[in-house]
């Protein structure tokens, strides 16, 4: 099975499980997605979760919010980041990577702001820092990523840590970086208007896996989009794909076969 089928089978267990995540929460950064509704298929965040260790966060980078995400405290890392494709204009950034300051003081900046070489602790305890990541065999995985974003502003605020989970590394370079070059070209090639898209990850149901004893670790990786607008001679191949579609990936080789059956005749490298 090709790459590309195996995150396309993925597609009714996906639209299965979506009505499960989400929901507007309690937490200090903010009550819920009032300030950045705009990221969401007619203003609607998904609904589900509603948890006080879930945090909807407004991606503030420069004065402007570029994407919404939830955010899982006691797990530091995000469960979800919602966007509005956009194709990128420019060269990818450097990888200056940020932290959010009000997971950390309720009254601090909105604004998120680049690690210092000395970290303060209670940024530490309060979400997660690139010291988790070092010598964990695991990348950090993009949810909103920066080819989805337009400006060199938009794609620079992708690269705060509320936007990372743990993601292995041939699955970050390998299947998820081909989804999320096909979900590009389609937006190109297809849409008429907005496509809005949100990215996830799924925990362990049984068990919670971690680096560093401090980042959830997640079983999948999720991602669904919607073009409510798109040409109407669609080809045969992409009349399947609008106005919606969904995918999973897995992120665990060893998991169950509940969500992502695996093809044990392929190659190592595509399985």
């Amino acid at each position: 099975m090709s790459q590309r089928n195996l995150l396309s089978s993925s597609t009714a267990a996906l639209l299965f499980l979506l009505p499960w995540f989400g929901g507007l929460t309690v937490g200090e950064v903010s009550n819920n997605f009032h300030e950045c509704l705009d990221f969401f298929y007619k203003r609607t965040p998904p609904r589900g979760l509603e948890k006080a260790e879930y945090q909807p966060i407004c991606q503030r980078y420069k004065n402007k919010y570029h994407f919404a995400s939830l955010y899982r405290r006691q797990h530091r890392a995000p469960l979800f980041s919602a966007y509005k494709l956009s194709p990128a204009d420019g060269r990818r950034p450097k990888n200056i990577w940020m932290y959010e300051p009000q997971l950390t003081f309720s009254g601090a900046s909105p604004e998120m702001r680049r690690f210092n070489k000395i970290v303060d602790q209670n940024v530490i305890e309060s979400q997660a820092v690139l010291q988790d990541y070092r010598n964990s065999n695991f990348s950090k995985g993009h949810l909103c990523p920066s080819l989805h974003q337009g400006t060199m502003e938009d794609r620079k605020s992708t690269f705060t840590l509320t936007n990372i989970v743990p993601q292995q590394i041939g699955s970050n370079s390998g299947p998820w970086s081909t989804l999320e070059n096909e979900v590009l070209e389609r937006y190109k090639n297809f849409c008429i208007g907005e496509m809005y898209v949100i990215t996830g990850a799924m925990p362990y149901e049984s068990e919670t896996r971690w680096i560093n004893n401090r980042v959830s670790v997640p079983e999948y990786m999720w991602s669904a989009y919607c073009c409510p607008k798109f040409k109407a001679n669609l080809p045969t191949g992409m009349k399947q794909l609008f106005p919606t579609y969904a995918a999973v990936g897995r992120n665990d080789p060893s998991s169950g076969q509940e969500i992502v059956p695996v093809n044990n005749t392929v190659k190592p490298s595509i399985r």
